[in-house]
């Protein structure tokens, strides 16, 4: 099944988890065992996963065999190469889970079981993770019949096999997400309409900032327990730390001294600035230690105690820091918080054992209820620095993408992230496998500032190699934290990605670069075909803010995607935000994997309006011939008749050049 530009496998996901190069090895080792063996049994993979790395270093042949086992009931099955790979993955994740190796430089939240296979749940994390989806959900019309969900039983992972709850725990956590009008919301869904609220689940769960590298739509209706907790987990964490940033808290510029250190602050994760205002706090309680964990450090309670003092006396009891034990300790500070009106997601069993999840919770709550900052903020800091709202938006958008690609390290703040060139040169190795020698690059943490500059100067040099537009541009002003600059490489970046998906998806077609004007030429033509008038002239069409263009662009490509009984005629601005929202929604649906928002649409940001009409494309060349809609009219949708266009990119290529395709599958 390997072709000239790389190994095909059919499942995008799974795809979306190799390299070319990987893949190729992967495929060869497979070959190899299948020779050996003629028809290769799941049983047989214990023993000749052996010569594997990780899997075959890290786990015994004994404890391969068991993992098989209670993965899959029948060991007699065959298998396939995509089979192989599951296998792979799973066993993968497992060794990793082993020696620790997923956890580096992730926080609590970000390796709860997204990356790594626990055989094992905390049951008060579950508990507390229902008790957060009954408190937030129970007033929703679809999901209160199924609440409140009983946290000693299964029964949220059964909840969850059709896709709507996580969707709407998504929406409670960044409002507007999801375009409810996309979810599939039959009280029984079929296996196709399932799969689609997953998909839209986990591409928007990938826009708000959400790592799901290793999940799939089938670990939801299969269930995974630790998966389905480890993306929920993430939500929570989203929505609880939302207002950790200086543009929903202003007063966050009291616990800083200067213009720049309010720079620094912008640059820290949530969690960071969390912690740094539980420390502004207790220093004022006169708590000699530094915090700086949500496990360790408060195991003792000492901490809770004097933060809670400080927040609110008038509910402090003397007998809390009296208290020699730490389980009675924790249990009066929980009465405290409840006195607050903020008890919630914890146990005192939670703080004396150092849960980092829950306590992280506990204090994000905290927070949310009563943060004790000043009203009286220093406007004058916070006027000096830079509010570009197309930047910002850009900013989130690289930022998302890059975090999909499951780097070693989490994302925060592009601007401040990247200076050390690392994350660019790990970014630039999965869009294009190879590019980058890293005989000469430097790993994090880099102390001393020549070889950041190192870095970047490679990161310049790939650039000029990939043909980016780089004029009097060096490494060091990456280093430097030049905001123009680091977008405008970031979005060549994004391009090309795209524009390779495109060209290795269809390679046999015209043998030439895919340009803008070819992405352009499809997408009319697609809904000319479709028997509309609709035009786009470019990617900065002012008549593309009403949307109509992109929900007929969809609907060509998926006749039953789009309910044109709840399209808007986009005459008014909300009009036009609401035809954009469906849009987004849809796209993902589908199996694109987007980052723009709303806005992005309705004022026509030519970049990202390229960006959606590409990976609409991309998804539509990636179906089989067989499952390409000929002629449909759908009542319920009120689609348009749809034919098969003869655009600049061949439609009508044979299967073969499917095969072909990269597996730089982050624009879906």
């Amino acid at each position: 099944m390997s072709g000239y530009m790389g190994v095909f496998v059919s499942d995008p996901w799974l795809q979306s988890q190799f390299t070319q190069v990987e893949l190729r090895s992967l495929k060869t080792h497979f070959m190899s065992m299948r020779r050996e063996s003629g028809n290769l049994m799941l049983k047989e993979l214990a023993s000749k996963m052996s010569r594997l790395k990780v899997v075959g270093e890290n786990l015994t042949e004994e404890e391969r065999a068991s993992f098989i086992q209670e993965l899959y009931q029948n060991t007699d099955n065959e298998v396939d190469f995509e089979l192989f790979l599951k296998v792979y993955l799973k066993l993968q994740a497992h060794a990793n889970c082993r020696t620790g190796s997923s956890a580096k430089n992730s926080s609590a939240f970000l390796k709860a079981a997204t990356t790594t296979l626990l055989h094992t749940i905390s049951e008060s994390e579950k508990a507390s993770y229902v008790a957060h989806i009954n408190n937030y959900l129970a007033e929703d019309d679809f999901i209160k019949k199924y609440l409140p969900i009983d946290p000693t039983t299964n029964d949220l992972f059964e909840i969850v096999k059709d896709g709507v709850l996580l969707c709407k725990l998504i929406n409670v956590a960044v409002p507007g997400t999801i375009d409810e009008r996309a979810i599939n919301r039959k009280r029984i869904l079929n296996p196709w309409e399932r799969n689609e609220n997953h998909t839209l689940c986990l591409n928007s769960a990938k826009a708000i900032g959400c790592t799901v590298v290793n999940i799939g739509t089938q670990d939801f209706v299969e269930g995974r327990r630790h998966l389905v907790l480890g993306l929920i987990s993430q939500i929570i964490k989203i929505q609880l730390l939302a207002d950790l940033n200086l543009k929903k808290t202003p007063q966050l510029v009291e616990l800083v001294g200067d213009s720049k250190d309010v720079e620094e602050l912008m640059s820290l994760p949530p969690e960071k600035i969390l912690l740094r205002w539980m420390n502004f706090h207790l220093k004022k309680a006169g708590y000699k230690k530094i915090v700086t964990n949500f496990s360790s450090d408060i195991k003792d309670g000492e901490a809770y105690a004097h933060l809670l003092n400080v927040l609110a006396p008038e509910h402090s009891n003397p007998s809390t820091l009296a208290a020699k034990d730490f389980l009675q300790r924790a249990k009066l500070i929980l009465e405290h918080a409840d006195r607050m009106g903020c008890r919630r997601y914890l146990t005192a069993k939670d703080i004396v054992e150092g849960s980092p999840n829950l306590n992280l919770a506990f204090v994000a709550h905290i927070f949310q209820h009563r943060n004790g900052l000043s009203t009286q903020t220093k406007i004058s800091f916070l006027e000096t620095l830079p509010d570009d709202a197309q930047d910002s938006r850009e900013e989130r958008a690289f930022r998302f993408w890059i975090n999909s690609f499951g780097h070693s390290a989490y994302i925060n703040n592009v601007f401040e992230d990247v200076r050390n060139g690392w994350v660019l040169l790990e970014t630039l190795d999965k869009v294009y496998p190879g590019i980058v020698n890293w005989k000469i690059a430097n790993k994090p943490p880099i102390k001393m500032p020549f070889r950041k500059v190192e870095n970047c100067n490679q990161v310049v040099k790939i650039g000029k190699q990939l043909k980016f537009s780089l004029v009097n541009v060096a490494g060091n002003d990456i280093v430097q934290g030049n905001r123009k600059l680091i977008l405008a490489y970031l979005w060549q970046l994004m391009r090309y990605n795209i524009l390779q998906l495109l060209k290795n998806l269809r390679f046999h077609s015209h043998g030439k670069e895919i340009t803008d004007a070819d992405i352009l030429e499809w997408a009319n033509n697609k809904v000319s075909n479709s028997g509309s008038q609709s035009r786009m002239n470019s990617f900065k069409d002012r008549s593309l803010s009403d949307g109509i263009f992109f929900l007929e662009l969809l609907s060509s490509v998926q006749p039953r995607a789009v309910n044109w009984s709840v399209v808007t005629k986009g005459m008014t601005d909300e009009e036009k935000k609401m035809n954009a929202s469906y849009i987004i929604s849809i796209a993902r649906k589908l199996g694109c994997s987007i980052f723009l928002l709303p806005e992005d649409v309705t004022e026509v940001n030519q970049k990202m309006i390229l960006t959606l009409t590409a990976s609409i494309m991309y998804w539509f060349l990636k179906q089989p011939l067989e499952e390409r809609p000929t002629i449909t009219s759908d009542s319920e949708t009120g689609s348009q008749s749809e034919t098969i266009s003869n655009s600049t990119i061949d439609d009508s290529a044979s299967d073969s050049s499917l095969e072909e395709n990269g597996s730089f599958v982050n624009i879906h």
